[in-house]
């Protein structure tokens, strides 16, 4: 596995990353996690189960695969344009990169979709399996909830493609037609302070609280106060955290956009368009007072069967197995250059 997002950071690719490695040794693989150096953390590390993990990262690891005639598979958890100059340089380089890859897993069908126009590739080289969410780490707990107040929350980095300007327009009139509510807002990033002014104008101190970064072993203990969860993102491949949200028993609001109409089952999610109308929001807090809601542990079950690591990596094995069994056109031709 090579990637320059990996633990100690934290993220959707660094606990894809690591869960799937978990599974993957469980089915009798030998695993290795490449990544960059993070401070002192340097050299080879061993973490738990054997995962091994070592610290030089090359970008250009598929180049290098090519020139040893190893087999390439790229997962790509990202979803981008095709207008702005950086996107139009990010799409050529992706499409030098998976010219000899010899297959891609995306983790929806909005993805794949945009890897291969991205890439212009055959789509038969594309395989799409979801991300997942260890339930054991993410289990309702009733009691943590307000008796008198519906709380949202929101767990995100405070970042522009996280949709924080369009949260901090929702906050205002949520609060103004809605005196029972409070937002709690985990996580930081430059986009915090446009939360902190919209917090100052509207005299909002008691009813927004911003807690600033969290580690991920803390995020289940915010998502528990929690009745409901907005997702305000612009751009999303999964988003794994509404699944959580969704584990922990929160009814989830968010915008609908790239393959996030793909991971809940409707009963479970409110998807709006990216703006700062809040019918959907209204609608979450309506259904929550009249009780017209799933119960919490209903849907901790529910997303429990959906989405699981073991699930994730038996599929993973079965296109790894099924490309390390083709052969190697890339490979070949170098040999038969060679030969003539």
């Amino acid at each position: 596995m090579v990637s320059d997002f990996f633990y100690p950071n934290m993220g959707g690719v660094e606990s894809h990353i690591y869960q799937l490695s978990q599974c993957l040794l469980e089915r009798g693989h030998k695993v290795i996690v490449v990544t960059h150096a993070y401070g002192d953390r340097s050299g080879i590390r061993y973490l738990t189960n054997g995962l091994k993990a070592f610290s030089t990262l090359a970008h250009e690891a598929m180049f290098h695969a090519r020139t040893m005639g190893l087999k390439a598979i790229f997962t790509d958890h990202s979803l981008f344009g095709f207008a702005d100059a950086s996107s139009i340089l990010t799409n050529k380089l992706l499409q030098f990169s998976l010219a000899d890859c010899n297959h891609a897993i995306c983790v929806s069908h909005t993805s794949k979709e945009n890897t291969v126009l991205r890439a212009t590739i055959n789509p038969k080289k594309v395989s799409v399996i979801p991300n997942a969410v260890d339930c054991t780490m993410f289990t309702p707990d009733p009691t943590k909830r307000h008796r008198d107040k519906i709380t949202i929350v929101v767990v995100s980095r405070l970042v522009y493609r996280k949709g924080m300007d369009l949260l901090a327009g929702l906050i205002p009139p949520v609060c103004q037609q809605h005196p029972n509510v409070q937002f709690i807002i985990g996580g930081d990033g430059p986009k915090r302070i446009i939360l902190e002014e919209v917090r100052e104008k509207h005299e909002l101190h008691d009813r927004v609280q911003l807690l600033g970064s969290l580690e991920h072993s803390k995020v289940r203990d915010v998502l528990v106060q929690g009745d409901i969860m907005i997702n305000a993102s612009l751009t999303e491949a999964f988003c794994i955290a509404i699944v959580e949200a969704a584990a922990c028993g929160l009814q989830v609001v968010s915008t609908r956009v790239g393959g996030v109409p793909e991971v809940l089952p409707p009963d479970l999610i409110y998807l709006a368009e990216p703006s700062v109308k809040i019918e959907s929001i209204n609608q979450a807090i309506c259904d929550k007072r009249q009780g017209r809601v799933v119960p919490p542990f209903e849907a901790h079950e529910r997303i429990k069967k959906l989405y699981t690591w073991r699930d994730v990596a038996r599929r993973t094995e079965i296109v790894y197995n099924r490309e390390g069994k083709s052969p190697n056109k890339a490979l070949t031709q170098r040999l038969e250059r060679y030969c003539l």
